[in-house]
């Protein structure tokens, strides 16, 4: 869309908008990333201590011998290493969730207003289909994205209910606006590509260092070549779908 003939060359056909829009919106997610986890790690961080603090055994109240004493104390910090990891990774897995859902829902009004507002049979017949196709492994990896992030059962619902009516809210919006939405009017062009740049360097890095990379980097998937090969295959066979579906339409 930015580099349609529509578009005057000065700038749109000077410069790469698309990939530059793209790398912005993917650096600017890094720091959203960074900076939520950093508050969210922050203010979780008291409670840990406040529970094996106020968790101390017997033995320690009545002043046994201090060996025995030392010896419950390193368990007791041991403990709340453990339980700090285990907080900090379940904050890691909720800001993934909330920010993967952020783009998904841009993502998805995005495509719901072009699927509304387009005109044509013959183009409406390939969006149904790779918005098919590619709505539900959205909602395959933000679900799975939700179950890790041990949300109760009415952020699950919300969430859900975001993903799932934010594309036919685009869809319906675009219909209201069909009769002065022109796909070709450089306006359009411009509003449109610039959503789907952004939301696309959003989605990349969620992918690849979010997803992917904690996947692939993770214990389970270390300790196993054969099972890396397999999930190799799939990443492949996966990207490969999409890009033969992004020629078809």
């Amino acid at each position: 869309m930015l580099s349609s003939h529509c578009l005057n060359d000065d700038p749109w056909h000077k410069f790469p908008f698309t990939g530059f829009v793209a790398m912005i919106s993917a650096v600017f997610t890094l720091i959203v990333d960074s900076i939520t986890t950093s508050v969210f790690s922050r203010s979780g961080r008291e409670e840990p201590h406040a529970d094996v603090a106020s968790a101390e055994t017997p033995d320690q109240e009545i002043g046994r011998p201090q060996a025995h004493a030392s010896h419950g104390h390193g368990l007791n910090l041991s403990d709340d290493k453990e339980l700090g990891t285990s907080n900090l990774q379940l904050l890691r897995y909720r800001v993934i969730a909330i920010v993967l859902e952020l783009g998904i829902v841009v993502h998805s009004i995005v495509i719901g207003l072009s699927v509304g507002a387009t005109n044509n049979t013959c183009t409406i017949k390939g969006l149904i289909a790779a918005l098919c196709f590619h709505q539900m492994f959205e909602g395959m990896g933000l679900g799975g994205c939700i179950l890790q992030a041990r949300y109760g059962w009415v952020k699950k619902a919300v969430m859900a209910f975001f993903f799932a009516i934010t594309t036919p809210f685009g869809v319906v919006l675009g219909m209201a606006v069909s009769k002065t939405y022109k796909e070709n009017s450089p306006s359009s062009l411009i509003t449109v590509g610039l959503l789907n740049a952004s939301s696309g360097g959003l989605l990349i890095y969620m992918s690849l260092v979010d997803l992917l990379a904690a996947d692939f980097m993770g214990q389970k998937m270390q300790q196993s070549i054969k099972l890396q090969m397999k999930s190799y295959a799939a990443v492949l066979l996966g990207a490969g779908g999409m890009a033969v579906l992004a020629k078809w339409t």
